[in-house]
């Protein structure tokens, strides 16, 4: 069961600092806005998933949120990331920013099976 938390807990950390906190750090970079740019989305698009990536990695984080929410914000995520290998693969073709999405798609899986794992665990342990 710790290993269960351990690694429940690191990837979801990874995908909260990669995905909420960094975003919100450096949302308005010039190198930011042009990376939104570049792709073909507008700029209010910049900041509308970056505020939609904070409170999903919040969601993720705190314990206490409902398994509801926090099935809801694994499926933003899980959009983002495959949105993002979409966009960048047709507008540069395949390379390191069309593959790194798909990466951190993968930590954000494992974080996902694990929540569930943990949760089975928890709910095993309240009926004995």
């Amino acid at each position: 069961m710790k290993k269960h938390k351990i690694i429940y807990w690191v990837t979801t950390s990874i995908i909260f600092l990669f995905d909420a906190v960094l975003p919100a750090l450096t949302f308005n970079t010039p190198l930011a806005k042009e990376g939104i740019h570049h792709l073909g989305y507008p700029d209010h698009f910049r900041i509308e998933l970056t505020v939609f990536k904070v409170i999903g990695g919040i969601i993720l984080i705190l314990p206490m949120i409902k398994p509801r929410y926090k099935e809801w914000a694994y499926a933003g995520f899980g959009i983002s990331m495959i949105a993002a290998c979409v966009a960048n693969w047709s507008v540069d073709g395949l390379n390191g920013n069309a593959i790194f999405p798909l990466v951190i798609f993968g930590i954000l899986i494992i974080s996902y099976v694990y929540y569930h794992k943990t949760k089975c665990i928890l709910i095993k342990e309240k009926n004995f």
